[in-house]
């Protein structure tokens, strides 16, 4: 039985924003989920016996800004009384370019698509279910 030959595949290297597109890109993600986000997938927090989510937020991980949902649980022999867990991210391909990755229950980052502008990558989240926060009510 021979060995398959090993098969490299090209990977892009991730490209460091600029500081004034970071801040200009996380003022309109924050925007977008103060206005869009927050009423459709946590109009109102609703305590339950088990975990339940309390926020939405965004934040820059490296060169990929990622959306992320703030769980709370009650339960005295919870492990964390609060733990994030992130839904989707933006990462920073060039000027006003975006790919769009989804965040799969085994902790992976799966891309969706590529080459969106900010404004085309933010109505996919707002259209695509697997983008999208687990809704709280």
């Amino acid at each position: 039985m021979t060995k398959r030959p090993r098969v490299w595949a090209y990977a892009p290297r991730p490209i460091k924003p600029p500081e004034a597109e970071k801040r200009a890109v996380a003022a309109a993600c924050e925007a977008f989920i103060d206005i869009i986000l927050i009423p459709r997938f946590l109009p109102r927090i609703r305590p339950t016996e088990f975990n339940y989510p309390i926020a939405l937020r965004g934040s820059w991980f490296g060169s990929a800004y990622r959306f992320s949902q703030r769980w709370r649980s009650d339960d005295p022999t919870a492990l964390a009384e609060e733990f994030e867990v992130p839904f989707s991210r933006l990462v920073y391909r060039g000027p006003d370019r975006f790919d769009l990755h989804w965040f799969r229950h085994t902790g992976q980052w799966w891309p969706l698509s590529d080459g969106f502008s900010l404004a085309g990558a933010l109505a996919e989240i707002e259209r695509e279910p697997l983008l999208q926060p687990i809704p709280g009510a």
